[in-house]
This record gives structure tokens, C-alpha cells and sequence, in this order.
């Protein structure tokens, strides 16, 4: 065969394979993705939304920061606007057994390595964060080391920062401090959480999502306290180089991809969650933003000098996962939780 009769044959395959992924996703031109916002949220963007878009041709519609009151609403009203979700992982499975989500094609997503405490019928892991303490060394004097050092107010007086929706974190964190040991954090011993939270309320900054987060610690607003890991290393990435951090007793937050029941480009949904989910999107994302993957493949393809930032890293020091605790008390937890921060 000619070298330009093969060259014509080639490009007429190509066509015809990018004609039927895009053809497989019936008249799909765009796709909603909601996440937290700020640095994650682009660095998804970039690993995830670029290559679903070249590979499909279905433009990608950033949206968040993600709500499950809103999530639920759309669904229960049958106008769903959104497509592919990243939660937090004792949501998804909460949003699992309330009905509110679209089974996982694992014939389209790959379950091969992925993370499986990450991995059931109805999502799979988005990224692997953890809470760690982190203050800012312009603001505080010392050096915090541990849960104990954030509720210690005659030692490090002042602001701190706090996750402010019910969900793994500050509880864990209070119940370290208080002398718990990691084994026995579960199930919570609510009155006792509360009790040495209470200790510290009036010199809480809360913080709604990881953008709000990363205004705390540079400003002084808040110079001490509970953050995302990945946050502090986009903060440190940006050149602010006074930031301390301790991974002692750090606690999980890992979150999941999921489908809202209903959603209008299902199918589309699928092939980005497959994209997200391999071992590239997984490794790209972590690369940009220092969350672990939640694909072991991805493990090879870390850059070296991202690894000691990221959560895996620093597993001997990390409280052990619960999801199946929140997710079974997160609206027990919630109530309880807002009532304290609004008393």
C-alpha cells in the first residue's frame, strides 16, 4: 500500500473511532461537573474535563461548590442539572441508600486497582485528603504538633480554623486532643467532643469550602487550624513559605464521584468518571494538587517530589476510616452539630 493511501485509510479509522465514542454518547454537547472550587477544582479540570473533552468532543461545565440539599432537590424534583458530583465519602453512600444516585457502569469504569474502601455501586473515589493541623509562623509563636496544641489556648492564643459542615474532622480531632486513642475514636462520644470543643467556640473561624480556607492562613485571620492537606500544599506551591504543618493523628477525607439520579448526560457521565478514575487522570491530579489517588495504578506515576506531601505518606500517623459510621449517623451528627453552632 502507498504510504498516502495508507496515510487517507488511517485518518478515515481515526474519524470513524472518534465519530462512534462521540456518537455513544448520544447528543451530548456539554456536561455539568461540580466540585469544591478553587485549586482543586482546576487541577480536576485540567487532569479530568481536557482529556474527557478531547476524547469525546463534550465540552465540560464547571459548577459547585458541590450542595447535597440542592443535589436532592433536583433529583426529587426531576430537574437535574448536574452530572458528575464530587462528594464527600460518607455522602455518597447516604446518597446511595436515599435513592438520589445512578449505579456505576463498571463495564465504561475500570474497577481494576481501584481503592476498594473508595469503590461500591454507586461511586468511586474522586482523591484521598486528609485534615492536618497547619498554622502560619508569622502569626504563632511555637510550634503546634498535635490535635491537643489546636484546643490549647493558653499555649497558642488566638484564631482557628474549622471545617464547618458535619462531617469527618473536628469531632475526630476534639476527641484526639481530649487523650482518645485513634482505636477508640469510633463510634463518638459525642458529649465528650462537644465538651472540649467547647473549650475553644468562641476562637472559631469557620470555613465553608477549600478556597474560603485558603484565605485564612495567609491573612492571619486564622492562623492555626484544621485544613486540607492539599490546600496547604497549593498555599505553599503559591510561594507563602512560613506555613507549618503536622500529620500527627491527621484524619481521612477522602471523597467520591458520583451520578445525581436522573442526571441528563449519563452516559457521557460514565466515560468521565472512567477518565477521572484511571490510573492518568488519577496521577495527573495528584501530581497538581498532592491528594493521594485512589487508583494504585497511579502510584508509578506520582513525581517524585510530590509524594512526601501526599496523605499515603504519612499512613503510620493517620486515624483509621470510617465511612460507614458517618454515613449511617450523619444526620443524627448534623442535627446536633448545628444546634452547637448556632447556640
Amino acid at each position: 500500500m502507498k504510504r498516502r493511501t495508507f496515510l487517507h485509510y488511517s485518518a478515515l479509522l481515526l474519524a470513524g473511532s472518534a465519530m462512534g465514542a462521540r456518537s455513544a454518547f448520544g447528543q451530548a454537547k456539554s456536561l455539568t461537573f461540580v466540585s469544591w472550587g478553587g485549586s482543586t477544582q482546576d487541577a480536576q479540570n485540567k487532569a479530568w474535563a481536557v482529556p474527557f473533552t478531547e476524547k469525546t468532543g463534550i465540552s465540560v461545565i464547571n459548577d459547585g461548590p458541590t450542595d447535597y440539599g440542592k443535589l436532592k432537590a433536583m433529583v426529587e424534583s426531576g430537574n437535574v442539572m448536574w452530572d458528575v458530583v464530587d462528594v464527600e465519602g460518607q455522602f455518597a453512600y447516604k446518597l446511595a441508600r436515599e435513592g438520589l444516585l445512578e449505579p456505576i457502569d463498571f463495564n465504561i469504569v475500570d474497577r481494576n486497582g481501584l481503592d476498594p474502601r473508595l469503590t461500591f455501586e454507586y461511586g468511586v473515589g474522586s482523591f484521598l485528603s486528609s485534615y492536618v493541623l497547619a498554622y502560619n509562623k508569622q502569626f504563632v509563636t511555637g510550634e503546634p504538633k498535635s490535635w491537643a496544641d489546636l484546643f490549647d489556648l493558653e499555649k497558642f492564643p488566638g484564631k482557628r480554623a474549622l471545617y464547618k459542615w458535619a462531617c469527618m474532622g473536628a469531632l475526630e480531632a476534639a476527641l484526639l486532643a481530649d487523650g482518645v486513642k485513634p482505636e477508640d475514636v469510633y463510634p463518638l462520644d459525642l458529649d465528650r467532643a462537644f465538651r472540649k470543643l467547647d473549650t475553644i467556640k468562641r476562637e472559631i473561624v469557620w470555613w465553608g469550602t477549600g478556597a474560603e480556607s485558603q484565605q485564612l492562613l495567609p491573612s492571619g485571620e486564622a492562623p492555626l487550624g484544621m485544613f486540607w492537606n492539599g490546600r496547604v500544599y497549593s498555599m505553599q506551591k503559591d510561594g507563602l513559605d512560613t506555613l507549618g504543618i503536622s500529620w500527627a493523628q491527621n484524619v481521612p477525607g477522602p471523597d467520591m464521584l458520583v451520578i445525581p439520579k436522573g442526571a441528563p448526560n449519563k452516559a457521557a457521565a460514565m466515560e468521565f468518571i472512567a477518565i477521572a478514575s484511571g490510573a492518568k487522570g488519577q496521577a495527573d491530579f495528584s501530581n497538581a494538587s498532592a491528594y493521594a489517588p485512589t487508583n494504585e495504578g497511579a502510584r508509578a506515576m506520582l513525581n517524585e517530589d510530590m509524594i512526601e506531601f501526599m496523605p499515603f505518606s504519612h499512613a503510620d500517623q493517620e486515624l483509621p476510616m470510617n465511612l460507614e459510621y458517618w454515613s449511617e449517623h450523619t444526620d443524627e451528627i448534623g442535627t446536633r452539630w448545628y444546634a452547637w453552632q448556632a447556640s
